[in-house]
């Protein structure tokens, strides 16, 4: 096996630490969105939960308004 001279052996570990620096910027990057996707995941469950319970109060007015049309007799459904 033949050995680099130095100057060879200077560029390499040049490029090697290069690399690294790049690798260690995507690295953190990467940290950074998946905090942010964390977030959003959080957010949407946190929608999905606040509709759910919009929508059963939704359903809860509107089965009081059918019993004040009812008494009212403000609607065809029967009693």
């Amino acid at each position: 096996m033949t050995e680099m001279n130095p100057a060879m052996t200077d560029l390499v570990l040049e490029h090697l630490r290069a690399i690294r620096t790049d690798i260690r910027s995507t690295h953190e990057r990467l940290d950074t969105l998946t905090l942010r996707v964390s977030s959003l995941e959080h957010n949407v469950a946190s929608l999905h939960g606040d509709m759910a319970h919009m929508s059963a109060r939704i359903d809860h007015i509107d089965r009081r308004l059918d019993r004040i049309e009812q008494r009212l007799e403000l609607s065809d459904a029967p009693a």
